[in-house]
């Protein structure tokens, strides 16, 4: 009898029951060790991979079988009739294999020769029965057998136009990321007494249904209306109606086995007798499916799962069928499932081509194949998200967001701003999946605690816990990508799980670098960073970190931006003004106005002030005292103050000089070769550090900055010493390229667009 299964079997005053009481305490242990491992897994602390194929898990949540080969089986040729290639993965249960393995037409085939034949031979040892059974039933299909299910994956990539893989029981195996989990629950047997093994069925608590895309209940037709109607309640509980779906088994085909082949039997088998025996998760599934056809049962035997027969097993099962007859009635077969015959021993073979065993073959119907179909595809259109925290970052973030929705039509591209209300991203059409933050401050993490502090009262704290459930929403996207600093890093990590792409762009070495625990995150936690520049690529390799540097991802948002060299020395240049993209912009912008009109007064300039989407125009504009608001330009006497509200990197084409309080912005146009002046003041030098020549820092005061500006544009030196500093410094664009060159080759965000796209075309 199958021990878990049995518990249910056994009254209270049997004294096994008792003795099964005492693994209780055991199971509790199991459990917490199950909540801690998720715990760990949902949070990041232990990493999921997402492989190079596009990949569906077919599992359950309970010790024994609850159909799930046969609905391998079913999938498999679903997909291979809408145009799909697709393979197996499995860990392959029952063999001793360490290696990879791969199955076709169910035989060993990468092996040679008299090798080959060796291990054909012992195939059920190496590999185990069900990944032979569903090579034999799918000889089209190849079938992958590795205890490392990600190496056996990677494996299967290789195998020429393999464009999708199914993975057999692989719902616990959290390390690979899967793009549909589909879990089985028996009808019959659901969730046994509700324990976790080894004193109930569970693997896990059913509230892990949560984690399912699909929840389908097998063996429908083998209990009453009234029972599935509360296990479908108990379900709903969990995962939502339109996620649950029935299924049944039914046999299509009875066959003969006779120690080498299937014969398909064509003879009515209704009235017939026969001994029956099996090594499955439900016995009795099997039991009621020759009762159904008419077959009269007249003994049966159980064994373990996966139970490799014996030449004494087999012994006993004839002796029994010869103590079944003496009342006079013949037993015309033994009967066993189809998984069995690759169980028995191999000595069997001639006795089978004399004495047959009759074998259902069976598969899985769905109650509601069209919707089940629907529901299916929809989980695999991939779902990338690009995730940022500060208006910089968000500039940078929504070029990378173009570039994926460029790249992979097919998938839906969402964006995840830390910070603000993700105005850039919105404008550009993408949605927003993460809850506004707006601070005080304008971010999350400050160079003063009394900022941090205005922010906590703000509600900071909030924020984050809202952001931090908007990623359990999530759940089913790609590997996401993250556009800043260690902490958005380690937000999108705990909120996910899934170790990211990161694009680093708020570090470099040529200011402080990376300290030691952030090197240490990136390397643990980071699938690949791109960083802005070689020495901080360097800095991060050495550290066991994969990184490099594929060009600066800020000198990207200069794409399609032409601008001439140092050589190009303004005779009376436009002042590009910038009062940041913070809330104490509002308080800046009176600094910048004054050190206008001072400059103004000595030597006439064109102006143009870039207001970043943050800020609120209105408010600015109240805030200019004196001076008039028309036709986007603010006036005042002889000067008139052009206002953009685009990207920095439009009005800096034609700008000759910056006086800027921007972060990202000073930077993006010392790349583009334009000097910078800036305030001196603790965030500023820190960027001082970065921008080096490129940049000047003064005292906080109008005179200070008009001085400044009017002697670099005087001098022209000077002006090309800055000029060529910032472009040296900042170097060229690329990484957004390489990004999306990474995300199609390594992670299969092609391969699973092309999935979507064959599959959306042939359900329609």
């Amino acid at each position: 009898m199958n021990f878990a299964r049995g518990y249910e079997s056994f009254p209270p005053k049997n004294p096994f029951f008792l003795l099964w009481n005492l693994l209780i305490p055991i199971s509790w242990c199991v459990k917490a060790w199950i909540n801690a491992t998720d715990f760990m897994y949902r949070h990041g602390l232990r990493r999921s991979y997402e492989p190079p194929l596009p990949i569906i898990s077919v599992g359950n949540i309970t010790y024994g079988g609850t159909n799930k080969t046969p609905f391998v089986d079913m999938l498999c040729r679903s997909m291979q009739n809408r145009g799909v290639s697709v393979g197996v993965v499995s860990r392959g249960y029952g063999g001793d294999n360490s290696d990879v393995v791969v199955l076709r037409e169910g035989r060993i085939n990468e092996a040679c020769g008299d090798e080959r034949d060796a291990l054909n031979k012992n195939a059920r040892r190496v590999v185990g029965d069900e990944p032979i059974l569903l090579s034999s039933r799918l000889p089209d299909v190849p079938v992958v057998v590795s205890r490392d299910r990600m190496k056996g994956l990677k494996n299967l990539a290789q195998i020429d136009a393999v464009h999708l893989a199914v993975a057999d029981d692989a719902f616990q195996h959290r390390r690979l990321s899967r793009d549909v989990d589909i879990v089985l629950v028996d009808a019959t047997c659901p969730f046994g007494n509700g324990r976790t093994l080894p004193a109930g069925i569970l693997r896990e608590d059913i509230s892990s249904l949560a984690r399912a895309h699909i929840v389908v209940i097998t063996r429908v037709d083998q209990v009453a209306a009234a029972e599935l109607a509360a296990l479908r309640v108990q379900l709903l509980e969990i995962v939502p109606e339109k996620r649950i779906f029935n299924a049944r088994l039914d046999v299509v085909e009875w066959l003969l086995w006779d120690g080498v082949k299937f014969c398909p039997r064509d003879e009515k088998i209704e009235g017939l007798r026969a001994l029956a025996f099996s090594a499955i998760g439900n016995p009795p599934s099997f039991v009621n499916s020759l009762k159904e056809a008419g077959v009269v049962v007249a003994g049966e035997r159980h064994f373990l799962d996966h139970h490799s027969y014996s030449e004494r097993d087999m012994a006993s099962l004839c002796e029994e069928k010869t103590e079944l007859e003496t009342d006079g009635q013949k037993i015309d077969f033994l009967s066993c499932t189809e998984k069995d015959i690759y169980n028995l021993p191999l000595s069997w073979r001639t006795r089978l081509s004399r004495e047959p065993l009759l074998v259902p073959r069976v598969a899985v119907e769905l109650e509601e194949k069209e919707r089940f179909e629907s529901a299916l595809i929809e989980c695999l259109r991939p779902r990338l998200v690009v995730a940022s925290n500060g208006y910089g970052e968000d500039a940078i973030g929504v070029l990378f967001a173009e570039k994926l929705r460029e790249e992979f039509p097919a998938a839906e591209v969402l964006a995840f701003p830390l910070v603000g209300r993700g105005e850039p991203y919105i404008k550009r059409g993408f949605s927003v999946v993460s809850t506004p933050s707006v601070t005080p401050s304008g971010g999350i993490l400050k160079y003063h605690l009394k900022d941090i502090w205005r922010d906590l009262r703000s509600g900071l704290l909030r924020h984050i816990y809202s952001q931090q459930m908007d990623w359990r929403g999530l759940s089913g996207a790609r590997t996401p990508l993250c556009v800043g600093d260690v902490y958005l890093l380690l937000h999108t990590l705990w909120g996910q799980g899934t170790a990211p792409l990161f694009v680093a762009t708020a570090k470099t070495v040529r200011l402080s670098g990376h300290w030691r625990l952030e090197r240490f995150i990136i390397r643990m936690f980071c699938r690949k960073t791109w960083t802005r520049d070689r020495e901080t690529a360097e800095q991060l390799s050495n550290s066991g970190a994969d990184a490099l540097y594929a060009g600066n991802p800020v000198m990207d948002l200069l794409e399609g931006v032409k601008r001439g060299d140092s050589s190009d020395f303004p005779d009376s240049g436009l002042v590009l003004l910038l009062p940041g993209s913070r809330a104490r912009a509002y308080d800046d912008v009176r600094l910048l106005l004054e050190a206008t009109e001072l400059i103004n007064a000595a030597k006439k300039h064109g102006y143009i002030m870039t207001v970043a989407p943050t800020i609120d125009i209105e408010r600015l504009i109240s805030v200019c005292e004196g001076w008039r608001f028309e036709n986007s330009t603010i006036t005042k006497n002889d000067i008139a103050i052009r206002i953009h509200r685009g990207g920095v990197q439009e009005a800096a084409i034609r700008a000759s000089l910056l006086i800027g309080f921007g972060g990202t912005a000073n930077q993006l146009c010392a790349g583009m070769g334009i000097p910078v002046i800036s305030i001196d003041e603790k965030g500023k030098r820190v960027q001082k550090k970065l921008l080096g020549d490129a940049e000047i820092l003064v005292a906080p005061t109008s005179q200070a900055l008009c001085e400044c500006a009017l002697r670099v544009l005087d001098d022209r030196e000077l002006y090309n010493k800055m000029s060529a500093a910032g472009r040296e410094r900042m170097g060229e664009g690329g990484a957004i390229d390489d990004v999306a060159r990474y995300a199609a080759e390594s992670l299969g965000w092609r391969v699973r667009c092309e999935l979507y796209e064959t599959l959306k075309h042939t359900h329609s």
